[in-house]
Formats: structure tokens, sequence, C-alpha cells
């Protein structure tokens, strides 16, 4: 029987009884609220990240949307990979400034340059536009690293946690069929990437475990609003292929998303993809933005992160 991380286990009860006391008094779930919680879980949790030579915001065009993007360029003077990252937040909350640390330690552990984008989010902004923006920070990153004159080498990674592991996985599920859309690597972190909310960890581990059941399915009906096959929308249910970029995917022993994590790994294996999986047994979702708690725990997954990426 597994165990969930001791310096987890204290955190956790505190957090639980904060949660009933607030159902208590009538809380009811909003996109403020849910964007307040992680921005305070991330504020007091991951200290300010590393020192990076270069680190700039710039707006990438789209067709709908202009996105904003912040990039990270550890050596300015060399041509470096390039590295987007996609944040998570159920697609409801997060942003680039909440995980400008994390960022950094990315920008830092894979001497990428990390460009972080600030994709639309529900409920304003439903499904498909958080998609379609990261769809163009992927296509357009070459022309702003061209405009900024910034070194770089022609070579296109992904990476991103929980619901932006769900964007990372779509994009790279479309760049099957897509010869403009060129993924070298993704690294999917506690990734979400079954909407339909059925694989046994979601009733496992649905409950007081942070990210559970119900708020996750909040976060979905403020992403889906017009009705949309949840499944269609899902990448574990898509068809793949061997042109699908080499994968690192990151699960969590007492995350509801841990069997669709290692299910879509498996997926990715039968169809010929390379694939590395990191399974942190003692870990729960968003554990990266708990680093205060467990920070072995998070250099352990940068510096994998970094080794994946870099692998040839």
């Amino acid at each position: 029987m597994h165990a969930l991380h001791p310096n987890l286990l204290p955190w956790l009860e505190q957090f639980n009884r904060a949660v009933q006391q607030k159902a208590a008094d009538g809380y009811k779930a909003t996109a403020i609220g849910a964007r307040e919680a992680l921005a305070q879980l991330t504020a007091q949790m991951v200290a300010p990240g590393p020192d990076i030579a270069w680190v700039n915001d710039d707006l990438v065009p789209g067709r709908e949307y202009s996105v904003p993007v912040r990039i990270y360029h550890p050596a300015p003077d060399e041509a470096l990979p390039v590295l987007v990252f996609l944040h998570g937040g159920g697609h409801t909350a997060g942003g680039v400034s909440l995980y400008d640390g994390i960022n950094r330690r990315l920008a830092a552990a894979s001497r990428h340059i990390v460009v972080a984008a600030e994709y639309r989010l529900a409920p304003e902004s439903p499904y498909p536009a958080g998609l379609n923006d990261a769809l163009s920070v992927a296509k357009g990153v070459w022309g702003v690293l061209e405009q900024r004159r910034l070194p770089y080498r022609r070579r296109l990674s992904l990476a991103g946690d929980s619901a932006g592991g769900a964007l990372c996985a779509s994009l790279s599920g479309k760049a099957q069929y897509d010869a403009s859309l060129d993924i070298a690597r993704q690294a999917l972190i506690y990734p979400c990437v079954d909407y339909t909310l059925t694989q046994p960890s979601v009733v496992e581990n649905g409950k007081d475990y942070f990210l559970t059941a119900n708020r996750t399915a909040w976060y979905f009906d403020q992403y889906f609003q017009h009705g949309e096959d949840r499944r269609l929308a899902s990448p574990l249910h898509w068809e793949l292929s061997r042109r699908l970029p080499a994968t690192l995917v990151v699960t969590a022993g007492f995350d509801i998303l841990r069997d669709e994590g290692q299910l879509y790994a498996r997926k990715l294996q039968a169809a010929g993809v390379s694939v590395e999986q990191l399974h942190l047994d003692d870990q729960m979702h968003a554990f990266l933005n708990m680093e205060a708690l467990v920070p072995e725990v998070c250099e352990l997954t940068y510096r994998r992160i970094g080794a994946f990426l870099n692998a040839d």
C-alpha cells in the first residue's frame, strides 16, 4: 500500500479543514476563487526562480488573438532549442507571472529558450480558445525570436502541467497531420488527457487529495460550454501514431489524473513512440506548486525533464 509523502500530510489535513470550513460558510466555486487559490498556493510554496540572463515579454500574433508570452533565454549569445511551456490551472486559473519561478527552473534545468504562453482562460474564453492560442504560439514563436534577434536552434519541444499538459498533448496530436508543426519532444507533468473523468484513479483519489473529482468536473464545465463531445476533445482517445514526438509523462500516485497519464504513455508506446515515465508514488497533483514541502521531488522532476529534452 503506497503512502503520501510525510511532508504533504499535515499541510493536506489543514487544507482539507479549510475547504470544509469555506463550504460551511457558503463558498461557491467561481473563477475568482480558483485563480486566487492557485496564486496563493504558488506564492507561498514556490520561491523566486534562478536568474536567467535574458527575460522579456512579447506577443505572438494569432488569427483570433495575439498571445502574450514571456521569453526566458538562459544564454542569449547561444543558439539554444526552444521549449513552449503551457501552465496548468484547469483551463480556468494560472498564468505566466504565477509560473515565473517554475519557468525559470525549467530554463535553467533544460538550457532551452522557454516561451511561456498567457493563453486565454475559461469561463470568459471557453474551448477551444486556449488550444487555439497554444497553437498560435507553437507556430508563431520563430517569428518573435527573429524580431527580437535572439539566437535560437529551430527545434521545438513542449512542456505543460495538468491542463497545460492537455494542451501539449493536443498540439502533438494535431501535429501528426500538420507538416507546419514540427514538435521534437513533449514533457507532460501530471497531464489531463481524458476529459471524460472515467479512469479508476478518479474514484480512488477523487476526494481529499487537493484536486478532487468535483472540482475537476467544475473546471471542465467552465471549459466546455457548448455541448462538445469531451471524449473527442481528449488526446487519450485520439488516433496515435509514431509521428507523435518522444514523450516524458510524469504522474503522481495520489492524483486523480494518474491513470489517464499512464494509459496515454502505454498507448504511445504501442504506437511506436519513444516514451519515458517518471512515476512519483507518494505525490499528489500540483506538487510543483508545493515545492517548499517537497523540494527534492521537484528538483528530481526538473532534472529529469532537462535530461529528457536534451536527449538526441
